[in-house]
């Protein structure tokens, strides 16, 4: 009365399922190429992207240790980058530098 019912017990007579073997020559790349093609059917293959110029890393040590982040356009983007490489300071001296120059110019917005 106790005794478990065994759940896999009318699966005895079962028939038993095997694998189907492997073909035993694989078709060729240029095959499926060419059926691909008359078929019209598309290649998933990622297409290849350009990279984007990656400019050299920018680390210094400078006691900087306060991060400002803001959005801008690419333009002005490109401007900044510009500036500090042609002036070859930090992106946080070139904002030091502009900052004092607009305190200097005494020019305030209201």
């Amino acid at each position: 009365m106790n005794e478990r019912v065994n759940p896999f017990a009318n699966l005895k007579d079962a028939p038993v399922f095997t694998t189907k073997a492997k073909p035993e020559k694989p078709v060729e790349e240029e095959t499926i190429t060419k059926l691909a093609e008359q078929n019209n059917f598309p290649s998933r293959q990622a297409a290849k992207q350009t990279k984007a110029e990656r400019r050299k890393p920018r680390t210094y040590r400078t006691g900087r240790n306060v991060q400002f982040n803001t959005k801008v356009t690419a333009e002005t983007h490109a401007r900044i980058y510009r500036l500090a490489d042609d002036r070859k300071i930090t992106l946080g001296e070139l904002l030091e530098v502009a900052t004092a120059a607009l305190e200097r110019e005494g020019g305030s917005r209201s």
